[in-house]
């Protein structure tokens, strides 16, 4: 399955695609943590949300 993850600061927007959730949902998780406005969305349109993306790293 494909990830896709959208990124937006101020006038910029970058997008990116992985095929693995753990490796999107860290990449995701930078980019949040560096004041950026992130989306993950599966390949079927799906919105993945902020805490399901966290649960991932969970100990």
């Amino acid at each position: 399955m494909r990830y896709r993850i959208v990124a937006k600061k101020d006038d910029t927007t970058v997008r990116s695609e992985r095929n693995s959730l753990l490796i999107a949902a860290a990449k995701a998780r930078i980019w949040i943590e560096e004041g950026w406005d992130v989306s993950v969305t599966d390949s079927e349109g799906k919105k993945l949300d902020r805490a399901e993306l966290d649960g991932l790293f969970a100990t």
